[in-house]
């Protein structure tokens, strides 16, 4: 199946092409008019809140926005929210320098994919191998600050994933105990918190791939965090299954080992981790940005 928004991720987009205007407009709420007040109101209530300290540029606001379809109360909410997980786990958010050595090793493994070519939605595919490390040495709070590393480099080179969203591939093949142990209770809240509530990005479709047959387990408790909306875009695929899981990405944007022909998982994985090495300032320049809790 050939793809209908053919542009790569490379091209560092930061300017709605009229497309993708329209689309914004019909699913969004979002024309010149709502675009420019909206920003205007978030700005000026930043500027004016005691507890944000946090960036006010239009690339910033707009991702949480469009998130929001541009209910400017659910916006702030939003934002509110989060700043105070990224308060609450600074060990996912902050102390993101990528050539720490401990993140170097999780970069050279290609944990969070990000495709370079948008899916015949505008969306972007990003597969995760969620059982490729080692839980004996690898800190899940680790693993989470390289997903939200690659996850902010494919939003700066890629405006319109505020648009559109994003398709979630989450690869469990051959899972371990131990990597099952990882994912404690309050770690899958906080995920789910993140994708549903918090981080400005819209997660269109949740596919749990390669499952084994006692998935359920895990799958349980992420249902227990979740809202009817997301529990109806998670979907899971077992061994058994995998054929349909790509049914509806193209072929030319998926990597071989999925059955694609846009290269190798190897030369996706030393893509994503030479951009964050070269986007290493702009990548933790967010780290002063806070929400300040006042303490009782």
């Amino acid at each position: 199946m050939a793809s209908a928004h053919d542009d790569s991720i490379v091209r560092a987009e930061q300017v709605l092409t009229s497309e993708d205007e329209r689309y914004a407009a019909v699913h969004l709420n979002e024309t010149n008019e709502t675009k420019e007040s909206a920003v205007v109101e978030i700005r000026r209530w930043i500027e004016e809140s005691d507890n944000l300290r946090v960036r006010t540029d239009d690339f910033f606001i707009l991702r949480f926005l469009r998130t929001c379809k541009f209910n400017v109360e659910k916006t702030k909410m939003r934002m509110q929210n989060y700043y105070k997980q990224r308060s609450d786990l600074p060990e996912w958010f902050m102390n993101k320098d990528p050539f720490q050595s401990e993140l170097q090793e999780l970069l050279n493994m290609g944990l969070f994919l990000p495709l370079r070519k948008r899916d015949n939605q505008g969306r972007v595919v990003i597969i995760i191998r969620g059982t490729r490390h080692d839980p004996r040495i690898h800190k899940i709070s680790d693993i989470c600050k390289i997903g939200v590393l690659a996850t902010e480099m494919a939003t700066k080179n890629y405006n319109a994933i505020s648009v559109y969203g994003i398709a979630l591939f989450i690869d469990v093949a051959n899972p371990t105990m131990r990597h099952a142990v990882q994912m404690r209770p309050h770690v899958i809240m906080n995920l789910v918190h993140c994708w549903q509530s918090s981080y400005p990005i819209r997660v269109s479709v949740l596919n749990i791939i390669n499952a084994p047959e006692y998935v359920n387990v895990v799958l349980k408790i992420f249902r227990s965090f979740m809202n009817e909306k997301m529990k109806s875009r998670l979907n899971v695929y077992t061994q058994k299954t995998m054929q349909d899981c790509f049914k509806d990405i193209p072929v030319n944007i998926l990597p071989v080992e999925y059955g694609g022909t846009d290269g190798t998982l190897q030369e996706l994985t030393e893509y994503w981790k030479n951009l964050i090495e070269e986007n290493r300032d702009w990548l933790i320049s967010d780290e002063n940005d806070q929400l300040i809790v006042s303490k009782q």
